[in-house]
């Protein structure tokens, strides 16, 4: 674990491992402890780098703020500067997904692979109507209705009826947390960090070969999004999960790291067939 100066601001990370880098970016309401059920496979051959953003986990908040994503971008780059890193794989999920599409669209040389889950190329109307849902529940501070709002919708309906004693113990650890202003301050935020996100014209000029993995009971970011960057982003493939949630990595964990794993290590990207 270790701390980047950031503009005067901490920024927590953690490094474990060695092998060819993996950078993880969370979603929206996770953290660096958010991976830890996959931290032994991701550290077997690999260097693995955790970060919590801007207003997420152990990183300074940012009160009485406004900002973009990409000040996310700008942590990254800085990161990879101080951990003196010319080129990283990057996995993404939802709000670390569309981070992971600013960097690379920006920074292209730097990445090397990257791996795209639940990630929608921008925000549409429809998702940014969810968003302002969430920061209005949020300014109430019912931490329970908080919950209610978010982390149903974001699992698979089927998944989250067979899991109905753990979907409980869930809510029981995250209502605490759902119940803190500054975390709703913070989910706030970063929540209207994302409202703005559109990087629809800038899909082409990522160069890394890129991975998205969708899944068709996303209800947050739509299939269809989905489908979107395997058609913009060149180079890219598509893997399609059948009866899974926004939460993929959740849902299915060993499919998750075999894609993940796979993707990045895989020695050849090109094959003469």
């Amino acid at each position: 674990m270790a701390i980047l100066n950031f503009k005067g601001r901490n920024v927590y990370y953690d490094v474990q491992g060695e092998g060819k880098p993996i950078l993880i970016l969370n979603g929206i309401m996770m953290s660096t402890r958010s991976w830890e059920p996959f931290v032994p496979s991701l550290t077997s051959n690999n260097q693995l780098i955790r970060l919590d953003f801007i207003d997420q986990g152990q990183s300074d908040r940012l009160e009485n703020s406004e900002y973009t994503q990409s000040i996310q971008v700008d942590v990254i780059e800085s990161l990879l500067k101080e951990l003196k890193l010319i080129k990283v794989s990057i996995v993404g999920i939802s709000y670390g997904g569309e981070v992971a599409i600013l960097f690379a669209a920006k920074f292209p040389s730097k990445v090397d692979r990257m791996v795209l889950f639940n990630t929608t190329p921008y925000t549409s109307p429809w998702l940014a109507e969810i968003g302002k849902q969430w920061i209005a529940i949020g300014k109430t501070r019912d931490g329970a209705t908080y919950y209610k709002a978010t982390i149903p919708v974001i699992y698979s309906p089927s998944y989250y009826e067979a899991r109905l004693d753990w979907m409980k113990k869930r809510e029981a650890f995250l209502l605490p947390i759902f119940s803190n202003p500054a975390f709703l301050d913070a989910m706030e935020r970063l929540t209207k960090s994302a409202e703005s996100f559109d990087a629809r014209h800038e899909l082409h000029q990522i160069t890394a070969p890129t991975l998205i993995v969708a899944a068709d009971e996303d209800y947050l970011t739509p299939i269809a999004n989905q489908k979107a960057l395997k058609q913009a982003i060149p180079n890219a493939e598509m893997v399609i999960l059948p009866g899974v949630g926004h939460a993929s990595m959740y849902e299915k964990p060993l499919i998750f790291m075999t894609l993940v794993l796979g993707f990045i290590n895989t020695k050849d990207t090109t094959y003469t067939i």
